[in-house]
């Protein structure tokens, strides 16, 4: 008989995300927390009933991109265009900061408190801890700013202008310490950073043809509106894959940009509460869940233990202090800074991806428990941190 444990896994998912999401909400926090919470108690880090699946991990990526393809639909795009150098200033130092900070803590641990079995110079490895805590993961911000009903606001819209920027930054310094400090790398910099401006080159032009025909199609075809939502995911998924694959950009920001795109055309809300039911059904319980299910506690000495909380703190601080002060920077308030930074605290899912390309060369195996420990903590925090900075706008209406 086929093997159908992924229809019980999937049963499991559903039902521990929305009961934590419902007892989380009791307590005045997002409901995502609660399904990430699911993921930690349901996974090898507690109970062990689940384990990581192909069948969880694809549809965790197809979850995440539906996620940042609605968010590409509920943008404010004038507002996004209008705290556009902002948002470069926001996301460079959202880099910087965190970067110093990691590579400090790194160099005080890695090789000298920690042993290191990393091939490469242990000052590479330092940079590349560092290179690590410049992740920002803006699908956790996303799915929370969402439920409090602020993605459109001015904080919301830096932090998604900041998200971008930054996951662009992030390709660059991970393409250049891959390349320099690992020899087994075919990695070059001129490219990479050749293939990124052609990327958004192509995504504006093949954006502006798809909203032209999107746009008089849909004018003229009133009868079967379940078609623009088919069209639409279809450009969602192409541009993802188009930005992944030939283009070296994270699939998630081809989906932001696709949803960017839609969100021009008179059949965006039509559309957004069919991507809304897909999301929340199944695809966005399954991704929350499997970053947790990701999750495997490592052996803990003194040392260890200690690196572990100093990252938490360094990497929830960096996040805050260095997008905090490039919003400073432009004019913004003091609660709006302390917003915007909070929404970038979150690493999530890109932090792994980091640490995976780093490979033995970069990735001393004693510091990977540490790193995905900060990964569940930070992706737990943001939240957390969210729900505090914009409860204050709600009493102050």
């Amino acid at each position: 008989m086929e093997d159908i444990g992924y229809l019980l896994d999937l049963a499991l998912i559903l039902l521990g995300t929305k009961a934590l999401g419902l007892l989380t909400k009791r307590f005045q926090m997002p409901q995502v927390v609660g399904a990430l919470l699911a993921g930690l108690i349901l996974g090898p880090a507690c109970f062990g009933i689940l384990s990581e699946t192909d069948f969880i991990t694809e549809c965790a990526k197809i979850g995440v991109i539906v996620l940042m393809f609605s968010a590409g639909l509920e943008t404010d795009i004038v507002g996004l265009k209008k705290c556009g150098a902002a948002a470069f200033v926001i996301a460079m130092l959202g880099v910087l900061v965190p970067l110093g900070g990691g590579y400090v803590l790194s160099y005080i641990f890695n090789g000298k408190l920690i042993p290191s079995d990393a091939t490469s110079s242990l000052f590479y490895q330092n940079i590349f801890i560092g290179v690590i805590l410049t992740a920002t993961s803006v699908s956790i911000t996303v799915e929370t700013l969402k439920e409090l009903g602020k993605l459109n606001c001015a904080a919301g819209n830096a932090i998604m202008g900041a998200a971008i920027i930054d996951d662009i930054l992030g390709i660059i310094a991970l393409t250049i310490i891959t390349s320099v400090g690992d020899p087994s790398s075919d990695a070059a910099i001129g490219p990479v950073l050749l293939k990124i401006v052609l990327f958004f080159l192509l995504a504006g032009i093949a954006g502006y043809v798809f909203y032209r025909i999107f746009k008089v199609w849909t004018e003229h075809a009133d009868k079967d509106r379940r078609r623009f939502v088919i069209v639409a995911f279809v450009f969602c998924l192409l541009m993802s894959y188009v930005a992944e694959v030939y283009f070296g950009v994270a699939d998630i920001t081809g989906a932001y940009l696709a949803g960017l795109v839609i969100s021009q055309t008179q059949r965006k809300e039509y559309i957004e509460k069919r991507f809304s039911t897909l999301s929340y059904l199944m695809l966005s319980p399954i991704f929350f869940a499997s970053i947790g299910i990701k999750v495997t506690l490592p052996k803990m000495s003194i040392q260890v233990i200690l690196f572990t909380g100093l990252i938490i703190v360094i990497a929830v601080i960096a996040k805050i202090i260095g997008c905090g002060l490039g919003a400073k920077l432009f004019k913004y308030s003091n609660k709006e800074c302390l917003q915007i930074g909070s929404g970038m605290v979150s690493r999530g899912e890109v932090a792994l991806v980091v640490m995976d390309k780093g490979g033995k060369a970069l990735m001393p195996s004693s510091l990977q428990g540490p790193i995905v420990l900060m990964v569940v903590a930070t992706t737990i925090i943001a939240p957390i941190f969210l729900k505090i900075v914009f409860k204050k706008d709600e009493q102050v209406i």
